[in-house]
C-alpha cells in the first residue's frame, strides 16, 4: 500500500484523479493490515507530512495517517516510540532542524492521535526533558507558541519533578524575555501577539496547577526587567504575563518587593521604567493598576528618588500613549497617578504641557462616545495640575482656551484629589516599626513645628494665613529679591500653601519677629507677638514708600551708571525698591491711597470723646486701631456703676488699647452706665457682652475726674468709645491676665465666653449735612427722612436730641468751646453721624491653655472661608439693634449695641450647622478637622482652655480693595493667586530636600531597626505646661518593629 501511495502522489495524474484514489487508500484503513505495512505507510506518511513537496502530498499524509492510526492505534504507538520522539527533537528529522517548527506541529498531531493510548505517558515522559532543554535554548515566539500549544493540549509533558516545574517556567519567562518582532504589517504583529498570549497562557495554566512555580516566576521576571546590564533591554512581551497574577497578591508583593534590602536603587528604577513601557502592549491588562501599586510603595518607604528619576524619565513616554485608543485608558490611570503624586515641584507637568492642546483637539474631532468620556477624564486631571501649578499663563493659556467649554471640577475635588495623591499622603503599610512617615494632614494644611515653646507665634501664624484676603494679598505681592520682613512672611505663607512637609519649622520668620523682650525658648504673649507683628509690617511699610519717594531725587544726583544698577544699591538689601509695595493694578485698587497693607485688612479707628457733666463740653480724639481689647468687669460692678478704668479687673487701657478713645455728644449728665455682663454669676457670658461692656460710657468721678479747659476745674465727666471706622479684620483681644495686687502676680480670668459665627458692630459715621440730605433725598423713603431731619438752625441743646432715620441712627456735634473736636464740626460747618451695623464672620480663635501668660500652650481653630461667607445676608437694621435709652434716659456719649441684640442671638448665629471641613485645628505641627460646636464648647469641656484672641471678617463688603460678587480684594474667592517663580523655585528646592530626607531617615531607621528596640519614646512636649499640650505631633506614636513580607522570598516583582 506505501508504494502505492507513494508513486500516486509522485504521479502527473491530474489532481482529481489523485484525490479519488487517495479516498480509496483512505477507506482501506478498515481492513486487515499487517504490523510491517503499517510501519511502512506510516514511514511514508510522516515523509509526506514532514517533507512533501506541494499541499497535496502534505494533505495526503495527513488524512492517510490520521485514518490508518484511528483502527490500527497498537501500531502507531510502535510507531512513535520514546526513541522515535527523542530523534526528532535531538537530531531532526533529514534535512528539517531539530527546532524546526513543523517537527512540533507534527508531534502534536501524533499525541492527539494517542490520547488515549497509554504509550503516550512514555512518550510524555521523554518529552518532559526534551521541552525544557528547548526552552533553554531560547527559541522564537513562533517556536515557542506551537510549544504552548502542545504543551496546553498535554499538560503531561509539562516538566514536574524534583522542582522542574518551577525551573521550566523561570526558563520560559526568560525566552519571553527575548521575544523581538521586527514586523510593521498589522497582520504579522497581529500573529506576534497571538503567539506571545499562547506562551503566557501557558504559564498560567502551570501556575494553576503548581502554584508553587508562581513566585519563582515573578522572581525570574524581575531579576530582567530590574537588570542594568545595558547590552540587554527585555522584551516589552513580559507585560502579558501581568494579567495573570491574582490581584490579591498585589499587598504581600509589593510589601516583600519594597522593603527587600538587596534591591538597589538602580535596579528598581529600571524596573519601575520598564513596567511603565509595558502599558504599550494591547490588551494588557491590569499593568496599570501594578504600576500604580508599585508606585505608591515605594512612595510609602520613602524611596523618592527612584520616583523622581522615573517619572522624570518616563512621563512623556506615558502622555504619548494616550494617542492609541487600545492602551489610552491605562496610561491615563498612570499618568494621573505620576502628575497628581509629583507635587513637590511643576517639572513633570511642564514636559507634556506643550502637547496638551493637540491631544484636546484630536480627541474634539473623534466625536466617539469612548473618546468624550475619555476627554473629560483628561481635562480635569489639567485642571488639577494648572491649580497646583499656577503661576505661569504663557504656558497655560491655550490650554484654558480649547477646554474651555468642558466641565471644571470644583475647587473642594480638585483640593481632595491633590491631597489624597501626594506621595507624603501614601498610606504606610508596606513601612515596618521605625520606617513609617508622618503623613500630611487630611486636612491638606501644614502644621508648624514648635521651635520651643513657640506656640504663641505659631498660633498667630496659622490664625493670619487662615485669613484668606490677608494670605492671598501677602502672596501676590512682587517681592523679588526682597529680604523685608514682609518677604519673609510671603515665603512662610507660600510654604503653607504647597509644601510637602506634614509640618515646616519657621525658624528663620521666628528669628526675624521675634520682640526683643522676649526671652528665647519661654512662653509668652500670642496678642503681643500679633501686634508686634503687624506694627513690624506697617512700619516697614511706610519706610520703604518712604525710600521709594526718596529714590527719584536721589537719582538726579546719581551718573547715568550709577540709576542703570540702582536695584543693587546696599539699602536696597534690606528694603529694595518696589518690594511689597502694591502695583496699581486691578488687583491693587487702593495702592495709591496711602494706606499700608495692614491698615487695608486690619485697621479701624475708634473716637474718644469725654464730656463735662457741668458744662457739657465736648473733647473728641479719634485714632486707628489694630484690634480691640475686651476687658471683663470686675465683680463689684455687678452691684455698683462702673468706676475708674473701664477694663476694671482687667489689665489698663493704656497696655493693651493703646490708641482706643471715644466720640460721643449730648447733656445725659446723670445718665448710668448700663449694668456690665454677668461675669461671674448667672448666664455665661457671651462676646457681644465684652463688645458691650467696652462701648458702655463710663463716669468719671472722685480721683478720676475730668479737668475741663471750659471750667478751669476737675470735673466729673462722662467717657465713651466708639468705633468709626470699621476694619476688613476685626481683631479682638480677651483680656484674661489681670495683676493680682495681693499675691503680686498676674491671674488669668477663665470665664466662659460663647463665641458667635457672626456678629454685628456699630460704626459711627459722620458726615456734613448737605451731604447728608443730597444722600437721603435719593432714597425711596426721603420725604419721611427729609421730615425727620434735624435743621441746620437749631440751637445747641437741641443738638443732644436723637433721631432715627431709615435704620440709622444719627446725631449731631459741635465743638461748644470743649477740647479739640476732629469730626464734630468741620470748617464751622454742622455733621452729622450715621450709625451702621457692620456684619462680620468669626474666621479663627487662638485658644489659650492654661493658668498664666508665662505658662500654657496657645492653639488656634481655623475656618475655610466661602463666597458665601462674604454676603451679609443676616445683618439687622441699626434700628434694631439700638434701642433709645430706658426710663426717659437721652443718648450718652457711648453707644451700647451688642448688649440689646436680641437675647440668646449669639447662639442662635453660632448654632448653624457647620460642615466638618469648614473647621481646622491647628496644633502646633497637629492639624485636624473640627466643626465650630466644638469651638464653642471647648472651655466647657476644659476649663483651662479659654478662647484669648478672636478674628472675623467683614461681610457685603466685597473687600479691601472694592469688587464684589465672587471677587474681593481684586482677587476671586477661592482662587490662590499665581505663586511667582521665586516663591516656587524655593518650594521646589526645599520639596525636594524632603524627600530626600525622607528616604535618607527611612534607610538610616531601617538599618538600625534590626538591633534596636520595637519601641521607641514619642517626642515629648516643647511647652511648659501643661505637659504634652504643645508636642510637634500632638501625640504618640510607635508601634513594634516588624520585618515586612516573607522570609522566603529575596526579591518579588512589583
Amino acid at each position: 500500500m506505501d508504494k502505492i501511495l507513494e508513486a500516486l502522489v509522485t504521479s502527473s495524474h491530474p489532481l482529481p484523479v489523485k484525490r479519488a484514489i487517495v479516498r480509496k487508500v483512505v477507506e482501506a484503513a478498515e481492513k486487515e493490515v499487517t504490523e510491517e505495512q503499517c510501519q511502512a505507510l506510516y514511514a511514508l506518511t510522516t515523509r509526506l507530512i514532514l517533507l512533501g513537496e506541494d499541499a497535496f502530498q502534505r494533505q495526503t499524509g495527513q488524512q492517510v495517517q490520521e485514518a490508518y492510526a484511528r483502527y490500527h492505534r497498537n501500531e502507531f504507538a510502535h510507531f512513535v516510540s520514546k526513541d522515535f520522539v527523542l530523534g526528532l527533537f535531538q537530531q531532526g528529522y533529514g534535512p528539517l532542524d531539530r527546532r524546526d517548527p513543523v517537527l512540533f506541529d507534527f508531534l502534536h498531531g501524533c499525541l492527539r492521535l494517542l490520547i488515549s493510548c497509554p504509550a503516550v505517558l512514555e512518550v510524555a515522559a521523554a518529552l518532559q526533558t526534551e521541552v525544557l532543554r528547548v526552552v533553554c535554548e531560547r527559541p522564537t515566539p513562533a517556536l515557542c507558541a506551537r510549544l504552548a500549544v502542545l504543551l496546553a493540549d498535554f499538560p503531561q509533558c509539562v516538566p514536574r519533578e524534583k522542582g522542574q516545574g518551577a525551573l521550566f517556567c523561570q526558563q520560559l519567562v526568560r525566552t519571553m524575555s527575548y521575544f523581538q518582532c521586527a514586523a510593521h504589517q498589522e497582520k504579522e504583529l497581529r500573529e506576534y501577539v497571538s503567539q506571545v498570549n499562547r506562551v503566557s497562557a501557558l504559564l498560567q495554566g502551570i501556575w494553576k496547577a503548581e502554584p508553587a512555580a508562581l513566585l519563582p516566576s515573578l522572581q525570574e521576571v524581575f531579576a530582567i526587567i530590574s537588570s542594568t546590564d545595558p547590552a540587554f533591554e527585555p522584551s516589552i512581551s513580559l507585560a502579558s504575563l501581568v494579567q495573570h497574577i491574582p490581584l490579591q497578591m498585589i499587598t504581600v508583593l509589593i510589601k516583600s518587593l519594597t522593603t527587600d534590602h538587596n534591591v538597589k536603587d538602580a535596579s528598581m528604577t529600571k524596573a519601575l521604567c520598564r513596567m511603565i513601557d509595558w502599558l504599550s502592549w494591547p490588551l494588557a491588562n491590569h499593568v496599570d493598576t501594578w504600576v500604580i501599586a508599585l508606585l505608591k510603595g515605594l512612595a510609602s518607604v520613602q524611596k523618592f528618588t527612584i520616583l523622581i528619576d522615573v517619572t522624570l524619565l518616563k512621563i512623556e513616554l506615558v502622555y504619548n500613549r494616550l494617542w492609541y485608543p487600545i492602551v489610552r485608558q491605562g496610561a491615563l490611570v498612570v499618568l494621573s497617578h505620576m502628575l497628581l503624586s509629583f507635587q513637590h515641584s511643576p517639572e513633570a507637568f511642564h514636559l507634556v504641557v506643550p502637547h496638551v492642546v493637540q491631544l484636546v483637539q484630536s480627541l474634539q474631532r473623534d466625536g466617539l462616545p469612548t473618546s468624550k468620556a475619555f476627554l473629560l477624564q483628561f481635562t480635569e486631571l489639567i485642571h488639577c495640575m494648572m491649580y497646583q501649578y499656577s503661576g505661569f499663563p504663557d504656558l497655560y493659556d491655550s490650554i484654558l482656551e480649547v477646554i474651555k467649554d468642558l466641565p471644571k471640577p470644583s475647587e473642594e475635588k480638585i483640593k481632595l484629589i491633590l491631597n489624597q495623591s501626594a506621595w507624603t499622603s501614601q498610606s504606610n503599610l508596606f513601612a515596618p516599626g521605625l520606617m513609617q512617615l508622618a503623613a500630611k494632614s487630611e486636612t491638606g494644611k501644614t502644621g508648624l513645628v514648635n521651635l520651643g515653646n513657640t506656640c504663641y507665634m505659631n498660633s498667630v501664624i496659622q490664625t493670619l494665613f487662615m485669613a484668606t484676603d490677608f494670605r492671598r494679598h501677602v502672596l501676590s505681592l512682587q517681592l523679588n529679591g526682597s529680604n523685608t520682613l514682609m518677604k519673609k512672611l510671603q515665603l512662610l505663607f507660600a510654604f503653607l500653601t504647597h509644601t510637602q512637609r506634614a509640618a515646616y519649622a519657621p525658624r528663620n520668620f521666628f528669628e526675624a519677629t521675634r520682640p526683643p523682650w522676649f526671652t528665647v525658648g519661654s512662653q509668652q504673649d500670642c496678642s503681643e507677638y500679633l501686634r508686634f507683628l503687624l506694627d513690624r509690617l506697617h512700619e516697614e511699610e511706610l519706610a520703604l514708600r518712604a525710600l521709594t519717594e526718596a529714590k527719584p531725587k536721589a537719582s538726579e544726583a546719581s551718573t547715568a551708571d550709577e540709576s542703570t544698577t540702582s536695584t543693587q544699591d546696599p539699602g536696597a538689601a534690606h528694603v529694595p525698591q518696589d518690594a511689597h509695595v502694591p502695583q496699581d493694578t486691578p488687583d491693587n485698587t487702593l495702592a495709591n491711597s496711602g494706606q499700608t497693607l495692614v491698615e487695608r485688612m486690619f485697621g479701624g479707628r475708634l473716637s474718644t470723646g469725654i464730656r463735662c457733666l457741668r458744662c457739657h463740653s465736648v473733647s473728641e480724639k479719634e485714632e486707628p486701631f489694630t484690634d480691640l481689647p475686651l476687658a471683663f468687669c470686675p465683680p463689684q460692678a455687678q452691684h455698683s456703676p462702673p468706676r475708674g478704668a473701664v477694663n476694671g479687673g482687667g489689665e489698663s487701657a493704656q497696655v493693651e488699647m493703646g490708641p482706643v478713645t471715644r466720640d460721643g455728644v449730648g447733656p445725659g449728665a446723670e445718665r448710668q452706665s448700663p449694668p456690665p455682663p454677668q461675669a461671674r454669676s448667672g448666664p455665661p457670658l457671651a462676646l457681644p457682652d465684652l463688645v458691650d461692656y467696652m462701648l458702655a460710657p463710663e463716669i468719671l468721678e472722685e480721683e478720676n475726674r475730668y479737668f475741663c479747659e471750659r471750667c478751669g476745674s476737675l470735673q466729673r465727666a462722662e467717657r465713651g468709645v466708639r468705633v468709626v471706622a470699621a476694619p476688613e479684620y476685626l481683631i479682638l483681644t480677651l483680656l484674661r491676665f489681670s495683676y493680682d495686687a495681693a499675691r503680686q502676680l498676674r491671674r488669668k480670668i477663665l470665664d466662659d465666653v460663647r463665641v458667635p459665627l457672626r456678629m454685628h458692630l456699630p460704626v459711627h459715621q459722620t458726615q456734613p449735612t448737605h451731604q447728608q440730605e443730597a444722600a437721603q433725598s435719593l432714597s425711596p423713603d426721603s420725604g419721611e427722612n427729609q421730615a425727620k431731619k434735624l435743621k441746620p438752625s437749631q440751637r445747641e441743646e437741641d443738638l443732644d436730641e436723637r433721631e432715627e432715620t431709615g435704620g440709622v441712627k444719627q446725631t449731631s456735634a459741635s465743638t461748644n468751646g470743649g477740647g479739640p473736636v476732629t469730626d464734630g464740626l468741620r470748617e464751622g460747618g454742622e455733621s452729622r453721624t450715621e450709625v451702621r451695623t457692620m456684619s462680620y464672620v468669626l474666621t479663627s480663635v487662638v485658644m489659650h491653655s492654661g493658668m498664666s501668660s508665662e505658662s500654657g500652650h496657645y492653639y488656634t481653630y481655623g475656618r475655610n472661608m466661602s463666597a458665601v461667607d462674604y454676603e451679609d445676608n443676616s445683618a439687622p437694621t441699626a434700628s434694631s439693634n439700638f434701642l433709645p435709652p430706658s426710663n426717659g434716659e437721652q443718648e450718652g456719649l457711648g453707644t451700647s449695641s451688642q448688649s440689646e441684640l436680641p437675647s440668646g442671638s449669639c447662639e442662635a448665629e453660632g448654632s448653624h450647622d457647620q460642615s466638618s471641613s469648614d473647621w481646622t485645628l491647628f496644633n502646633d505641627s497637629r492639624v485636624t478637622f473640627t466643626t465650630f460646636h466644638s469651638v464653642q464648647n471647648v472651655t466647657s469641656r476644659f476649663p483651662k482652655d479659654t478662647a484669648y484672641v478672636l478674628i472675623y471678617r467683614r461681610q457685603g463688603s466685597g473687600g479691601a480693595c472694592g469688587g464684589g460678587g465672587v471677587h474681593t480684594n481684586g482677587l476671586r474667592l477661592g482662587v490662590e493667586p499665581p505663586l511667582q517663580k521665586e516663591l516656587m523655585d524655593a518650594i521646589t528646592k526645599d520639596n525636594k530636600l524632603y524627600l530626600q530626607e525622607q528616604e535618607l531617615n527611612a534607610r538610616t531607621r531601617a538599618l538600625q531597626a534590626a538591633s534596636a528596640s520595637c519601641s521607641f519614646r514619642p517626642n515629648g512636649s516643647d511647652d511648659n505646661e501643661p505637659p504634652g499640650s504643645c508636642g510637634p505631633s500632638g501625640g504618640g506614636g510607635g508601634g513594634g518593629g516588624g520585618g515586612g513580607g516573607f522570609n522566603t522570598v529575596s526579591r518579588l516583582v512589583f
